[in-house]
C-alpha cells in the first residue's frame, strides 16, 4: 500500500490534472491511495468568499463566481462534452454551497470557514477521479469525511484516532485506486471540520499509519525538501536524506513543505515518507526515514512573515516568576495565538507569536492589565537548523534585530 499526496500547485489547471494521470502511469497505481487539495489558489479565493460573507455581502456573490468560473475553465479544458455528469456533478456541489450560505444561521467564523472551505477538495477529487476514469484510470472517489473523524475544534481539528482507524480499516478497499480529499474530517454530528491550513500532507500521514502502508509521496513542485524556501533565499540546496527527528525539527520552526502533524504516526510506524517533484517524478526526491545524519550536512533556513512579538514586564519593576508565566500561557492558549519563541529575564518575557485567529486586541487588552506591554507587528522570524557564523549574519544584514536566541544547534531571530 503506498499514498500519494498532490497539492493545490500541482492541479492548478487542466495541464495539472493531465500530469497528475501521467505521474500515476510513470510511477505505478496499484494498491494507492490518492490525497488531493484543492486546486490552485482555490483555498483562498474561498477564504474571500467566508470573509465577504461575514464583512461585505454586497461583494459574496462575485466572489462565489470567480470560483465557480475558475472550476468550469478546467471542466472546459478536461471533458470535451458538456453534457459529461462531470458538469451537473460539480454544479450540485456549488449549489450545496450556496445553500449553506443562504441557511445559516450561525455567527462562528471558524464553524463557517470549515463548512466553505472544504468544498475546495470535494470539487477537485470530484474533477480528478471523472477524468482518470475517462482515461481509463478506473478508480474510487470516496469521501474522507466518513473516514476521519474529528472533535468540533473548527480550522484545526484534533483526530479521534480510535473512530479513525475503525472506519479506514472496517471499510477502505485496498484493491482499488482510491482517491480522496486531505484537509478535511467531520465531528460527530457529521459537520466538516479542517485539519489546520496544509493539512493535507496530515490526511496522507492518518491514512498511511492506519492501512500500515510501506511509503508516503508528497509531489510538490520543487525538486524535493530544500534547505530554504526559493522564494526568499537564492541558491537553495536539495536536501537529499532527513531523519524523521530532524523533519520534525524543521516541520516545527515551520518549513512550509511539511505539515507539523505529518510525520508523528509516520514515525511511529516507521513509514518512510518521500517528497518528489511531480515536474520530474522518476528523480529521487528526498527521503524522510531513520536515517541519523541530515544528508547534506549544510545550514537550514526558515523564515515566517507577519509574525507579533509581545515584550511583556512587571509594572513595579518586581521579577517575572511561575505564577505570572502561567498566566501568560493561559491567555495564550484562551486566546490560540501560536507561539514561535519565547524568551525571558528575571524581570521581563517575550514572546513571538502567530495570530493565526485574529485575537491579538484582545490578548493585548487582557495582558495590559497586569504588564506593561511593547507590542511589534508585521514582524519576521527567522530560524536557522545547524548555523554557522556566516548564517547568521547572512539573516542580519540590513534587519533591525529584536530579539535573539541560540541553543546547540538552532538560532532564532525575529526582526523588524
Amino acid at each position: 500500500m503506498q499514498v500519494f499526496k498532490f497539492g493545490g500547485a500541482s492541479i492548478k489547471d487542466a495541464e495539472g490534472v493531465k500530469n497528475l494521470a501521467s505521474v500515476l502511469h510513470k510511477v505505478g497505481y496499484n494498491n494507492t491511495l490518492v490525497v488531493v487539495s484543492a486546486m490552485g489558489k482555490t483555498t483562498n479565493a474561498l477564504e474571500l468568499v467566508i470573509k465577504n460573507y461575514f464583512d461585505k455581502t454586497s461583494e459574496l456573490q462575485s466572489s462565489l463566481q470567480d470560483v465557480i468560473k475558475y472550476h468550469n475553465a478546467v471542466l472546459i479544458d478536461l471533458f470535451d462534452n458538456e453534457n459529461h455528469p462531470i458538469f451537473q456533478k460539480i454544479s450540485l456541489l456549488f449549489k450545496e454551497l450556496k445553500g449553506f450560505l443562504n441557511t445559516n444561521k450561525s455567527p462562528d467564523y471558524n464553524f463557517v470557514y470549515d463548512q466553505v472551505i472544504g468544498f475546495g477538495e470535494l470539487i477537485s477529487t470530484a474533477i480528478i477521479s471523472e477524468y482518470l476514469n475517462g482515461i481509463e484510470l478506473k478508480n474510487s472517489w470516496i469521501d474522507v469525511r466518513e473516514y476521519i473523524k474529528t472533535d468540533n475544534y473548527y480550522r484545526s481539528a484534533h483526530v479521534d484516532w480510535e473512530k479513525t482507524q475503525k472506519l479506514i480499516k472496517s471499510n477502505f478497499k485496498r484493491s482499488v485506486l482510491n482517491i480522496t480529499q486531505g484537509f478535511l474530517g467531520s465531528d460527530s454530528n457529521n459537520f466538516t471540520t479542517t485539519l489546520g491550513r496544509e493539512g493535507s500532507d496530515y490526511t496522507a500521514a492518518i491514512f498511511a499509519y492506519c492501512l500500515n502502508a510501506n511509503r508516503v509521496t508528497i509531489w510538490k513542485d520543487v525538486p524535493g525538501v530544500l534547505n530554504a524556501d526559493p522564494r526568499y533565499f537564492e541558491n537553495a540546496k536539495l536536501l537529499n536524506k532527513i531523519s524523521y527527528r530532524e523533519a520534525i525539527e524543521l516541520a516545527f520552526y515551520g518549513a512550509s513543505v511539511i505539515h507539523p502533524k505529518t510525520l508523528q504516526p509516520l514515525q511511529r510506524k516507521e513509514i518512510p515518507l518521500f517528497v518528489k517533484s511531480f515536474l520530474n517524478p522518476e528523480n529521487t526526491g528526498t527521503r524522510i526515514g531513520k536515517e541519523v545524519m541530515l544528508d547534506p550536512m549544510i545550514p537550514c533556513f526558515i523564515v515566517k512573515k507577519n509574525q507579533v512579538l509581545i515584550k511583556l514586564s512587571s509594572l513595579d519593576f518586581s521579577y517575572i516568576v511561575e505564577e505570572n508565566i502561567s498566566e501568560i500561557f493561559n491567555l495564550l492558549h484562551l486566546y490560540k495565538m501560536k507561539v514561535d519563541v519565547i524568551q525571558n529575564s528575571a524581570i521581563s518575557f517575550s514572546v513571538c507569536v502567530d495570530n493565526i485567529y485574529n485575537n491579538l486586541e484582545k490578548l493585548l487588552h487582557h495582558l495590559k492589565a497586569k504588564f506593561k506591554v511593547l507590542c511589534h507587528k508585521n514582524v519576521s522570524l527567522y530560524t536557522i537548523r545547524h548555523y554557522n557564523d556566516k548564517a547568521i549574519s547572512q539573516i542580519e544584514a540590513d534587519k533591525t534585530v529584536l530579539l535573539k536566541q541560540l541553543t546547540q544547534e538552532t538560532v532564532q531571530v525575529v526582526t523588524k
